[in-house]
């Protein structure tokens, strides 16, 4: 089922790519595992004001890219970079020809941008207390369809329209803040300024663009990148911590840090102006063709399995990571990709001819699977999930692999049990786990050389890693006892919790119920969201029908009608409270295992996020509007806290967000007895 519909391209092509014959001169310069070394995307971090940052208007430094970032003792400080959106002409390398693409995608260019991966942006440090200010240059073409009424707000449009997200911060959405409801059209600059709370909690989050009928065409050009907040408060008896303040390093136990931006660009063969043929969309690119993502159908679930394209990290397509035996690092991983599931394996590889040309030269998509299953069969090295969606669990859980589905982040802590070579696996999905609906191959996201460790032949356990941690951490006695005890209690993180459990009595009444629909019995297929089936709309740009009240707390039940959607809510995380399959099996629980094998909801009972995959029927002869058959409910909490104004809720399928899987949301002070004051002077506002 081909569920994407044609949008049109209304930008004008700049004529004359200068640089295409150099990027073609330079195919196949990426072919070997030194140049496809991983690198942390360059770090915009804090520097002290001095004439030369000064005189130049920004107060951003550029990290080393394989330094370990320090927490920034210096909290309450301004940030400012400028990103400049352009169409940068650029390469992607291709291990199914062992030759770099010519590639022209909108991109973010200004401070801190890679020139030599363009297609990842800059990561921005900051500590709470931090103002972040944005300077948003869009330089791409006029495009007539960003303003006026002569096209459908649900059909892609206003390609060179672009706004931008601080996806899962806790911040106001108003005004220049992470406001969503805005569209920065070509030749219009715009400061976005992010004030970050005192409070909020550290982690990993990460910003793109939303402007509703491209945010899934600008994502999936590479436009996209990570926003660490790295906390240094300290536990105390009255108040939880930031486990950065655990994760010190050492000489010893140096608590390597990745971070890994996952990103899928589903480039097209253009013509050497960029501009797609008609017809069918072509993946092998030859001669003087040029990859592109300008058309929607270049989304659909179908289009990306036959496409032969990757799953790349930090810009780079299956880098090699160096490792050494036994010692812990920090994985930081970001799902900016717009659609794919990514189901996360570290695998031991066998050392033969055959891997030692993967990893100089990479596997093409349609051999991974095979070379996976003859190389990749060794011992498979379990994860210890410490964070989702930049909040820290209650406790560490040990796993074989963890699941991310578009616009989740885990931080892992991972050791390497010996000396060797380890293949980084997209393990594939089972078909309703799957954002696309269909079992996944598996895929090779990577790999990993870990080199000897004198005197190391093994790792330490997890426990007493961070027990020891615990003991140098400079924590007060009584703190220091209650970290350790709660580590030597099955791996318990309760000290470093950032929100407290949302009880049934803090509740009101009322429940908010969702939907996600995909109709597909009309001519044109419908995206949308309700209450019920039945009334599910797409999205109407003005109307709010979530209207909630400041200081409330509520729980929240979704399900899908129509095939599988992650979920996600701007502003304020929710609290899972459990996933139930259609025979009522509770799959959030500790080992839970779905049906088909499925189990990528366990232990999630009790976590905080701010997306979560909500589990539908699909396929043919599904009546969305009375089947219950295949159809998941999931039951979260949450707070309405702080901020009051207009935000939005959405399928995180980027694709279907644009053709209307969304709504407004809009929180309001309360009026007293008697529900919410929506503006002043009694009158309600306009939109």
């Amino acid at each position: 089922m081909n569920v994407i519909h044609n949008g049109k391209r209304p930008h004008h092509w700049s004529t004359g790519l200068s640089a295409l014959a150099l990027l073609c001169a330079a195919a196949g310069a990426q072919a070997d595992g030194a140049a496809r070394a991983f690198v942390n995307p360059p770090a915009l971090g804090q520097a002290e004001p001095t004439r030369e940052t000064a005189k130049g208007g920004t107060l951003l430094m550029q990290a080393a890219p394989d330094s370990t970032p320090q927490p920034n003792v210096h909290a309450g400080h301004e940030r400012l970079l400028d990103l400049v959106i352009k169409y940068t002409d650029s390469t992607i390398y291709d291990p199914a020809t062992g030759k770099d693409v010519p590639v022209r995608l909108r991109s973010y260019t200004g401070t801190g941008v890679d020139e030599k991966r363009p297609y990842v942006a800059p990561t921005i440090d900051v500590t709470p207390g931090d103002t972040v200010r944005i300077n948003l240059d869009n330089q791409l073409d006029a495009d007539p369809s960003c303003s006026g009424d002569n096209h459908s707000p649900d059909k892609p449009h206003c390609f060179n329209g672009t706004n931008l997200h601080s996806h899962g911060l806790w911040v106001s959405p108003a005004g220049n803040s992470d406001n969503v409801l805005l569209s920065i059209n070509p030749k219009v600059k715009f400061q976005y300024e992010y004030n970050i709370p005192a409070d909020h909690p550290a982690g990993t989050f990460w910003y793109h663009p939303h402007r509703h009928g491209s945010t899934a065409l600008q994502v999936g050009s590479g436009m996209a990148g990570a926003l660490i907040i790295r906390g240094q408060r300290p536990p105390t008896t009255h108040s939880t911590g930031d486990i950065d303040t655990l994760l010190k390093p050492t000489p010893e136990q140096p608590f390597a840090e990745r971070l890994l931006v996952l990103q899928q660009i589903p480039y097209a063969c253009g013509d050497k102006n960029g501009k797609l043929p008609k017809g069918d969309i072509k993946w092998n690119c030859s001669g003087d063709e040029i990859g592109v993502v300008e058309s929607y159908d270049q989304f659909g679930p179908g289009d990306w399995a036959d496409s032969g394209r990757f799953t790349s990290v930090n810009g780079e397509v299956q880098p090699v990571f160096a490792a050494t035996v036994g010692q812990y690092e920090r994985w930081r991983l970001v799902h900016a990709g717009v659609r794919e599931t990514v189901t996360l394996q570290f695998l031991k590889m066998d050392e033969s001819a055959s891997t030692s040309a993967a990893l100089a030269n990479g596997v093409a998509a349609g051999k991974a699977d095979a070379f996976i299953a003859s190389n990749c069969k060794g011992t498979r090295v379990n994860v210890n999930v410490i964070a989702a969606d930049g909040l820290t669990l209650g406790a560490a859980q040990n796993l074989p692999q963890v699941t991310l589905q578009p616009g989740y982040r885990f931080d892992l802590l991972v050791a390497f049990p010996e000396k060797g070579q380890y293949c980084v696996v997209d393990g594939g999905e089972t078909a309703a786990g799957n954002v696309s609906q269909v079992k996944s191959d598996r895929q090779l996201l990577g790999f990993v050389e870990v080199k000897d460790n004198p005197g190391k032949t093994s790792s330490d356990s997890l426990q007493n890693v961070l027990v020891a941690a615990a003991n140098r951490a400079g924590y007060a006695e009584a703190v220091k006892s209650s970290v350790v005890n709660d580590l030597n209690s099955g791996l318990k993180l309760s000290n470093f919790i950032p929100h407290k459990d949302i009880g049934n009595d803090e509740l009101i009444a009322e429940e908010q119920q969702l939907v996600f629909l995909i109709d597909t019995r009309t001519k044109d297929t419908k995206f949308a969201v309700g209450t019920t089936p039945q009334n599910a709309v797409p999205y109407v740009p003005g109307d709010i029908p979530r209207q909630l009240t400041l200081g409330d707390s509520q729980r929240w039940v979704l399900s899908s009608a129509y095939a599988s959607h992650p979920f996600h809510i701007h502003v304020n995380p929710f609290q899972i409270e459990k996933i139930l399959n259609d025979k009522n099996q509770d799959l959030s629980l500790p080992n839970a295992v779905d049906d088909d094998g499925d189990t990528q909801f366990a232990g999630l009972s009790g976590v905080w996020k701010d997306t979560l995959f909500v589990k539908g029927p699909a396929g043919k002869g599904i009546d969305p509007m009375t089947n219950k058959k295949g159809v998941y409910t999931v039951y979260v909490k949450t707070r309405y806290q702080r901020y009051i104004g207009e935000y939005v809720l959405h399928c995180h399928i980027l694709d279907h967000e644009d053709q209307g899987m969304m709504q407004n949301v809009k929180i309001s002070l309360p009026e007293g007895p008697g529900g919410s004051a929506s503006a002043a002077h009694g009158s309600p506002m306009k939109h």
